[in-house]
């Protein structure tokens, strides 16, 4: 008898098992359009092949990776159809897919070999490995993108990046359907593609960052390639007429005059021969235009190469049918009917902080669209190095480039949003809104894809939604307010002093912006943020035992295209910022940056809170009191340049990888 019921059990595990091992078929980043779990799961260490198109090196590497054999004598079957179209799909069909997983295979429908690409990138996040097996959660899924554009660009003019980090944040981030790289070659510091007709274009001598760093044609070649075989687009740009410093160092001529516009021409040809792309990106940007024919010019002598042009807006004014496609940049961007536009407006990540804009980024539109059109295309995230940044980790982790663009590969992806930067800005509504809800739900599957997909990469993220503070009104800057606030301060609703009553307002987040980098234009804690006024934040924070803990802290998150001095030593700010963890003030650390020259070519050290190791801090059994003083005086001081007035805050783990568990943040003591 307890032989037949081992048996019994037995056999109810190897149901059961394949659903309970598949643990990230609920943590799909994107977020697919149409799922159906059907609990059929998929388990086994072998299948055979029926595949369509040039699809065969594709699916072999994803069966190496999840242990599967291919036997043609397998029943099991992995299916691959190249149909003529998918009626389903609303729009971007050519990346559209559909994939059935069963006990019995896969099998995946797609017009084009990219969609059988981003469906194997869906089947990679529903497999599981245990031991020599494979188990799949059973599904249907039909699956197409919102916007056709869904790129990063990388600012390697400025500040050359390796082409092996290159080449890792193209395979990452392909695997979430990212399908565009920007690769910005040219600036001011260096022209950083190999000439071979003009070889002192890449001398030490016209470079002024970081000489002697540019790309080989066999690299570029090699690049486009990797890009193609993560079928990702690579659009390359080279700027002009602006941000030529380099190009004017080697030629002594101005781009836009007759000489410059000659030699220019003869570059445009050995670029148009070394980049088998579609699109050519000639920037157009910041830029006093001398020669109103050298734009027109150069757009028609680019498409006699057989290449599409991309342009900057605001740049030169063109008119439907003069230009490709064309990128906003900054708030003054404005799209144009009958000219696809790629957003980029509010998506520069080398201003963005740690944790409050994230929540911006992922609850607003693409450009007030919900989906693509003809005229809108799609979004790219930027980032510019202005200042010069080292190591080339720093890139990645100080612009948080991998939850950002999780964020927005979900969103561009999926389409929706609840705003565009407009509403709620950096602010998480409360819990009961959509909104929040919304967020709530992709950080739980982005830290489920940072633990598991993401080792040994910088990625500068932990749990926030459950962080909440209170914030008094801001008090005016014209009185000792120690005597009425001081951190031992009974924390209540309002205050009183010089005869005015001050409230409070509670937020969510592990950041908080009091005043955002670019001012009212993204709403934040304040409507209305004056100068010479002070604030207080707290929160209580339930800890189930003593414990040591690290604290991720800063109250200036440096943007990286600013000439910013770092703190004077023993302070956290040029604001006077300060915090107190149970009464007991937590003092900055020494920061390593010391030099008084403003200036983009010394780069910065440990300013950010995720550039040095987490604050070191004793948290009691109980209850913690979090308290923070936050002034700020001027919204612009000469030794920061955009004063981010604003506090981030959160416990982490001492090595700062993840927040620490069973912690209640809760400005009430309410647990």
């Amino acid at each position: 008898m307890r032989m037949k019921q081992k048996l019994f059990i037995t056999f109810i595990l190897c149901l059961w098992l394949p659903v309970v091992y598949a643990t990230g078929s609920h943590n799909l980043l994107p977020w697919p359009q149409q799922v159906d779990w059907t609990k059929q799961a998929f388990s086994g260490k072998a299948l055979s092949l029926s595949l369509a198109g040039n699809t065969e090196q594709m699916v072999t590497d994803w069966l190496q990776e999840s242990n599967i054999k291919v036997n043609p004598a397998s029943k099991k079957v992995f299916r691959v159809t190249l149909v003529a179209s998918l009626p389903e799909a609303k729009i971007n069909e050519n990346e559209a897919y559909k994939l059935q997983v069963s006990p019995q295979g896969i099998t995946i429908e797609a017009t084009t070999e990219q969609g059988v690409y981003r469906a194997i990138q869906t089947l990679r996040q529903l497999t599981d490995k245990k031991g020599d097996r494979a188990y799949i959660t059973g599904c249907k899924i039909t699956d197409w993108p919102a916007f056709r554009i869904r790129g990063f660009m990388q600012d390697v003019g400025r500040t050359y990046t390796s082409m092996e980090e290159l080449k890792r944040e193209i395979a990452k981030l392909a695997q979430y359907k990212i399908n565009v790289f920007h690769w910005h070659l040219t600036e001011n510091q260096s022209w950083r593609l190999e000439s071979k007709i003009f070889p002192m274009l890449n001398d030490s001598i016209n470079t002024t960052r970081m000489p002697g760093k540019y790309y080989t044609q066999e690299e570029a070649k090699e690049l486009v390639e990797y890009c193609k075989q993560h079928q990702m687009l690579l659009i390359p740009e080279f700027d002009m007429p602006g941000h030529s410093a380099a190009f004017i160092s080697t030629f002594r001529h101005d781009m836009q005059s007759p000489e410059g516009m000659k030699i220019l021409k003869l570059l445009v040809e050995e670029v148009c021969e070394i980049f088998d792309v579609p699109y050519l990106h000639i920037g157009t940007d910041e830029v006093e235009f001398t020669n109103p024919q050298f734009v027109p010019e150069m757009v028609a002598f680019i498409r006699s190469k057989g290449k599409k042009v991309i342009s900057w807006n605001p740049g030169w004014q063109y008119q439907p049918g003069e230009i490709d496609m064309e990128q906003m940049w900054s708030y003054r961007g404005k799209a144009q009917p009958g000219i696809p536009a790629i957003d980029s407006r509010f998506h520069y990540l080398n201003h963005f902080d740690t944790f409050a804009d994230i929540r911006a980024l992922y609850n607003s539109t693409i450009y007030h669209h919900t989906e693509g059109s003809d005229d809108m295309a799609g979004v790219i995230m930027a980032i510019w190095n202005d200042r010069w940044v080292e190591p080339e980790e720093k890139i990645i982790n100080e612009n948080f480039l991998y939850p950002n663009m999780l964020a927005i590969a979900d969103r561009s992806w999926r389409g929706g949003g609840y705003e565009y930067f407009d509403k709620e800005g950096t602010n998480l509504p409360s819990e009961d809104s959509q909104a929040y809800k919304s967020f709530a739900e992709f950080e739980k599957r982005m830290l489920w894809h940072k633990e598991h997909n993401f080792k040994g990469y910088p990625f500068s993220y932990v749990k926030q939604t459950n962080v909440k503070w209170r914030i008094t009104d801001a008090f005016p800057n014209n009185g000792d307010l120690n005597s009425v606030f001081p951190p031992e301060t009974e924390l209540k609703d309002s205050y009183t002093y010089d005869g005015k009553t001050y409230g409070t307002g509670e937020t969510i987040g592990a950041g908080i912006y009091l005043r955002h980098v670019w001012g009212n234009t993204i709403p934040c804690f304040y409507n209305d943020p004056q100068e010479d006024h002070t604030a207080y934040a707290w929160t209580w924070v339930y800890s189930p035992k003593d414990q040591e803990v690290g604290a991720w802290i800063e109250f200036q998150n440096y943007g990286r295209s600013e000439m910013d001095l770092a703190p004077p030593q023993g302070q956290w700010d040029y604001k006077g910022s300060r915090v107190w963890l149970n009464d007991r003030e937590i003092l900055p650390p020494v920061w390593t940056a010391t030099h008084k020259e403003k200036t983009n070519e010394i780069p910065l050290g440990n300013e950010n809170c995720v550039g040095r190791d987490p604050a070191k801090v004793h948290l009691q059994k109980g209850w913690n009191k979090v308290f923070m003083k936050l002034p700020v005086g001027k919204f612009r001081l000469p030794e920061v340049r955009l004063v981010k007035w604003m506090f981030t805050f959160v416990f982490v783990t001492p090595d700062g990888e993840k927040a620490v568990d069973g912690l209640i943040y809760s400005p009430d003591k309410k647990k």
